[in-house]
């Protein structure tokens, strides 16, 4: 029987090796989130330091938003050119070297002159780090959940997958953390000057530790019982995708959008929405996010542990139920209970819970031999699209009601629940 099939047949506990591979799995699609988050609370700075000066402020940090940006246009070639030689020569030298790849540009980001010393050189010197980042996480999520699901034993494959996602929205904590105690630490004149590189420098160094520690993972079983056998993928991955799964590729890039939606939406965008749409104070959105945070990365740990032990249409009735209640408590129920937006943000947190059911339900979507270019595949495509529209989709909504990013999430939880409803079972 298959590691990645449900079952409610108990089964032994991790062992201390499976969970110190998990951990350390985890450890690059942290530094994935981490950047995201510390790049998107600093983009004002940034825009300063690498655009000039005689520029209104409103375009530097346009511009900066659109380099942040290009770095998501490349995700999906870099991961399917990673997840092909994942799929062919290994899971482990792709998931060593993307962690490398991503670790390098972001402490670089930390060293990069300013527009005042190098001129147009600053910008285009940021274009370089982020499109080698967007290179590197398009293999780096994807590698890391099909190489925890692969290490994992018997029927508890969803709880590895679970606590891998749990390890990359911790990502999103951690970056928060930093960036509160730096502007508790520094004066706003040292932010703005030199301090805003802390958070860079700090992450490079944390994502080249990682690639060190993971120097000591072991190849995964499945695909060393697939290589002695033979049957790793004779032709392109991707040719075999879209002959043989178009189907399963479907129902994940569907699925993946509701992740973003969730992930975006309630927890990311949650702050300035709030800002702007009920005058709530910056410093207590703050703590909502980061209570949001704690609460969806205990969701995803619990529902992907679940999958082990439930089937996968019931729990994607129940988490896309509770996704749209979730979405639809605090963008509609909070405003109306002043005081009361951390309770209702973990609440949310805890509803995104959904997000926890993507990883598994792609990994069993996708047979071993092409598991990696389909987790990539799908995932890259659809987060690319998906993760780029829906700020502005947002933004132009909420022109229109205040509980536009609720009705938004309904729609793409719905969705997701139906994809995970019809999504094949190989693995």
């Amino acid at each position: 029987m298959s590691s990645l099939s449900a079952t409610a047949v108990p089964s032994a506990a991790l062992s201390r090796s499976q969970l110190r591979t998990f951990a350390l799995a985890s450890l690059g699609g942290a530094l994935e989130f981490y950047d995201f988050v510390i790049f998107a609370f600093l983009a004002k700075l940034i825009a300063t330091h690498f655009f000039p000066a005689s520029q209104s402020e409103w375009l530097r940090q346009t511009e900066a938003f659109g380099l942040f940006g290009a770095g998501y246009l490349v995700r999906p070639l870099g991961g399917v050119i990673m997840a092909h030689f994942g799929d062919v020569a290994g899971r482990k030298k792709v998931f060593t070297f993307s962690v490398l790849l991503m670790a390098v540009p972001t402490l670089l980001i930390g060293l990069l002159p300013s527009y005042e010393t190098i001129g147009a050189a600053a910008p285009l010197g940021l274009l370089l780090m982020r499109v080698l980042q967007g290179a590197a996480i398009g293999g780096e999520a994807p590698g890391g959940w099909v190489f925890v699901s692969e290490h994992a034993p018997p029927h508890r494959a969803g709880l590895a997958a679970g606590l891998l996602t749990g390890g990359l929205t911790g990502g999103i904590l951690l970056g928060s953390v930093v960036i509160l105690v730096l502007n508790v630490v520094l004066s706003a004149d040292d932010v703005a000057n030199w301090g805003w590189r802390i958070p860079f420098l700090i992450g490079g160094i944390f994502g080249l530790g990682a690639m060190v520690l993971r120097r000591w993972l072991e190849e995964t079983p499945v695909f060393r019982e697939m290589h002695a056998r033979a049957e790793t993928a004779e032709t392109l991955p991707v040719k075999i995708l879209l002959r043989e799964h178009r189907r399963a590729i479907l129902c994940s890039m569907l699925t993946t959008w509701t992740l973003t939606a969730g992930g975006i939406v309630v927890v990311l965008m949650m702050p300035p929405l709030m800002q702007s749409l009920h005058d709530i104070p910056p410093a207590q959105t703050m703590v909502a996010s980061l209570s949001a945070t704690v609460c969806l990365t205990i969701g995803v740990v619990t529902a992907g542990a679940l999958t082990d032990f439930i089937g996968m249409r019931t729990l994607a009735v129940t988490f896309a139920l509770a996704l749209i209640l979730g979405a639809f408590g605090l963008y509609g129920m909070s405003p109306l209970f002043p005081g009361t937006l951390v309770f209702w943000a973990g609440l949310s947190g805890l509803s995104c819970a959904f997000i926890g059911l993507v990883p598994v339900g792609m990994l069993r979507a996708f047979p071993a031999k092409v598991r990696f270019s389909g987790l990539s595949l799908s995932y890259n495509l659809s987060y690319a699209i998906s993760g780029g529209l829906t700020p502005a989709a947002i933004s132009s909504l909420t022109l229109h009601t205040p509980v536009a990013p609720a009705i938004y999430v309904a729609l793409t939880a719905v969705v997701g629940g139906i994809a995970l409803w019809f999504s094949p079972r190989e693995g």
